[in-house]
């Protein structure tokens, strides 16, 4: 049996940015991490906003799903860095997305998943 194709997490992340700037969103690499297999993290803002941050985890299915992880937007902007700072010292080819567009969980989740 052939290998299972797989995009690589630089075409979705290439994707993702195009999808939501076409929405008329704006959407930035804050991190860039390993362009093959990388794990990628979506951080949804809304008109500035934070609504929370997303990762890009595998499913049961052999698919994958988007999961809320991080702290909570209320807990404020530097919880936020330094949860990510956390996990780019552990995963240094991870990924940091910042999608500045209406329902961008939305987004991430057709895109990516």
């Amino acid at each position: 049996m052939p290998p299972d194709p797989r995009l690589t997490s630089a075409m979705l992340v290439g994707a993702l940015r195009r999808r939501v700037v076409e929405a008329g969103g704006f959407a930035t690499i804050l991190v860039k991490g390993d362009e093959i297999s990388g794990v990628i993290l979506v951080q949804a803002v809304e008109r500035g906003r934070e609504t929370g941050l997303f990762e890009r985890v595998p499913n049961l299915d052999g698919g994958y799903a988007l999961m809320r992880c991080g702290p909570a937007p209320a807990e404020g902007p530097e919880a936020l860095s330094a949860y990510i700072e956390r996990r780019r010292r552990s995963d240094p080819d991870l990924w940091v997305v910042e999608l500045d567009v209406a329902q961008a969980e939305r987004f991430a989740a057709e895109t990516i998943c």
